[in-house]
């Protein structure tokens, strides 16, 4: 039987082409439920305030780089969205006086200008690699910083990127958010043309995707003018560069972060199920790391709200 078509956008996969059983049991899910939905290989934890939620979030940078040595260089792959945990890791790296010489981070995506046919570049007001070094590098003091060549920012030649992860550097966490679209970084799903035009691209063939130029979903571009432009959706880039599944298959830990300013209530809870349940589908991309064998989703409480019908 035919999947159904998008609600969102016709010519796209995406959670809305679903079984809606499975989109029903997702919203019936309480908080103690999506607490019961870890197993091995996948771990659901609770923040109660924020503060703690984004410590924990930052903390992640500091047992990742404190595992670092100059014979055994170790990173994090690092998200913009959320970002509140960036200034907090550079407080950190300070007070503890924790020197990063051999340490190295991946940044998980930059949007990429069509015209130009090259990543954007670091003036752009939207610029994930400026974020990154405002909000955290800069402000970490310069004898503490990891050393720039061991920053790695996607480019629109993905050429180094995609190296540095096969540079003998261990990744021991790649950190993510979720998007509207279900994605960690930019893995959207695909568009419905050629030979993903009855059905989505297998698991299988969506994680053998590396770091590349995507074209975007337009429910993420619609996400990202409101979660960072105001709304304006015409200042924001149509493609983005992306680390792959291949990258992120790499990392020994993927620890995805729900504060509930990204992602909505049922899309905290649709691929938490699908994570748990190991039900992999490539129109949502967030639910491929049922394949993962190390994933931990952490959720603000406050930001879980509610599955249910309300007017405003």
């Amino acid at each position: 039987m035919p999947r159904k078509p998008s609600a969102i956008a016709p010519d796209w996969w995406d959670y809305t082409t679903l079984d809606s059983e499975l989109i029903a049991d997702a919203a019936a899910l309480t908080p103690a439920k999506l607490a019961g939905l870890s197993r091995p290989g996948f771990r659901v934890v609770f923040y109660d305030t924020l503060e703690d939620f984004y410590l924990a979030e930052a903390l992640e940078y500091i047992s990742a780089w404190r595992q670092s040595t100059p014979d055994n260089p170790v990173g994090l792959c690092g998200p913009i969205g959320p970002t509140e945990q960036l200034p907090l890791v550079a407080r950190l790296v300070n007070t503890l006086g924790l020197n990063l010489g051999s340490a190295h981070f991946w940044g998980m995506d930059e949007w990429f200008d069509v015209a130009t046919g090259r990543e954007v570049p670091v003036t752009h007001p939207l610029s994930f690699e400026r974020a990154d070094r405002e909000l955290c590098f800069n402000r970490i003091e310069r004898r503490l910083r990891i050393p720039d060549a061991n920053l790695h920012f996607p480019k629109g030649d993905t050429t180094a990127y995609r190296a540095s992860w096969n540079a003998g550097v261990r990744c021991a966490v790649m950190q993510g958010g979720q998007g509207d679209i279900k994605h960690w970084a930019f893995n959207d799903p695909l568009p419905r043309r050629g030979r993903w035009k009855h059905e989505p691209p297998p698991p299988e063939e969506y994680r053998k995707l590396a770091t590349r130029v995507v074209e975007l979903h337009p429910l993420t571009l619609a996400q990202n003018a409101r979660t960072s432009g105001g709304g304006n959706i015409t200042m924001v880039p149509a493609q983005a560069i992306t680390v792959g599944p291949a990258e992120t298959w790499k990392a020994d830990r993927v620890s995805i972060w729900h504060a509930g300013t990204h992602d909505n209530p049922l899309g905290q809870r649709l691929t938490a199920l699908m994570i748990s349940k190991r039900i992999a589908d490539s129109a949502v991309p967030m639910s491929l790391l049922a394949d993962h064998p190390d994933v931990q989703f952490n959720y603000y409480r406050g930001g879980l709200g509610r599955c249910a019908v309300e007017m405003h």
